[in-house]
């Protein structure tokens, strides 16, 4: 009898994960790469929001190519010291209609964060980063990583 209870609660705990995943608002979950081929961002969902971290970039690591370089370019001096691996570089978006928004992006290769828009489109991530309005930004295209 515990057998059945065990599978049946992995049961219900698998198919709670697909439908979770088959949401329109999860499907930005997963790896991307950047328009420039040159970093990986995962994106994920904590507490109903979504944030993407730096997983992989072609000028994150020293000359050894073990040490993370670090977030040296920050306006904030105090976050100068942060490795740039795993660095979350997308923050607080919120699903509505079809558009990810109210996020941010920060730019490790300036050290400025951006308001930030993010729309599926074709399979592909359009993200549009901005100051002020969305007029006065640029957009960026992600693919997902397979």
């Amino acid at each position: 009898m515990k057998k059945v209870y065990l599978t049946l609660i992995l049961l219900t705990i698998t198919i709670s994960n697909v439908v979770a995943q088959n949401t329109p608002s999860d499907k930005i979950v997963g790896l991307w790469m950047s328009q420039e081929k040159d970093g990986k961002i995962e994106i994920y969902k904590s507490n109903n929001k979504y944030f993407g971290k730096l997983i992989w970039g072609k000028t994150m690591y020293e000359a050894d190519g073990v040490t993370s370089k670090k977030d040296d370019k920050n306006k904030d001096k105090n976050l100068r010291s942060r490795k740039l691996k795993d660095l979350i570089i997308l923050t607080d978006f919120v699903y509505r209609d079809g558009v990810w928004d109210d996020g941010e992006i920060y730019d490790a290769y300036s050290g400025k964060t951006y308001s930030c828009t993010m729309k599926l489109t074709n399979g592909k991530l359009n993200i549009r980063g901005y100051i002020g309005i969305s007029l006065l930004g640029r957009t960026a295209i992600w693919e997902k990583v397979k």
